[in-house]
């Protein structure tokens, strides 16, 4: 099986299981190189799939939560101690200047907000808290943000998951299409972002 294939939310959980469910949201939280993970499709699936697998959601959901939380407090400490070198750092396979000027951007647009609105929008969220870190923001203040995003993005879509598993009939049928509708989803701010700079 190939790598890619492992990117694939279902064969990774039922490979894995927690613990590379874990790790997957802890690396794009808050490590440069786990930008193209796929967090928000695995989020979702992870908790449709809990009564399959047999998981508890709730060890699921708070643990998704504690991952993303602890990942993006790893990216603020990351920024914070080499944050100022990674602009001077040539691309490379796993990382891009693009995506960190990107984020910075998003950050200067939207201030400490940054922290939960990046949370819903793939490779910004990944980029954020080492921008907050490299600004050297106040780490009271991106805790604060930083919980509230990680709950709201690692417990809920999870549990949005759980919920449509458990009370829709039949939606296993059509977890693919829901799963590609989270992606687009997704990536609609990126495209909005990409318009106005078009436009500017």
């Amino acid at each position: 099986m190939s790598f890619l294939e492992y990117l694939n939310p279902e064969i990774l959980i039922r490979t894995f299981g927690l613990i590379g469910f874990f790790a997957v949201i802890f690396a794009e939280s808050g490590l440069f190189f786990g930008f193209f993970l796929p967090g928000d499709s695995l989020l979702f699936t992870a908790g449709f799939l809990a009564p399959t697998l047999g998981v508890n959601i709730w060890l699921l959901s708070i643990g998704a939560m504690v991952m993303a939380i602890a990942g993006d407090s790893v990216g603020y400490y990351f920024g914070k101690k080499v944050g100022p070198a990674l602009f001077k750092r040539e691309d490379s396979f796993l990382f891009h200047k693009k995506h960190l000027l990107k984020a910075e951007d998003f950050f200067e647009k939207h201030g400490p907000r940054s922290i939960v609105l990046a949370r819903f929008i793939p490779v910004v969220r990944t980029f954020t808290p080492i921008i907050a870190g490299a600004g050297k923001m106040n780490y009271r203040v991106f805790l604060t943000y930083n919980i509230i995003g990680g709950s709201l993005w690692g417990g809920g879509l999870t549990l949005l998951g759980y919920f449509l598993g458990s009370f829709i009939p039949n939606i296993d049928q059509y977890l693919i299409p829901v799963v590609i509708l989270i992606i687009i989803i997704s990536f609609i701010p990126v495209v909005i972002g990409v318009i106005q700079e078009m436009k500017k």
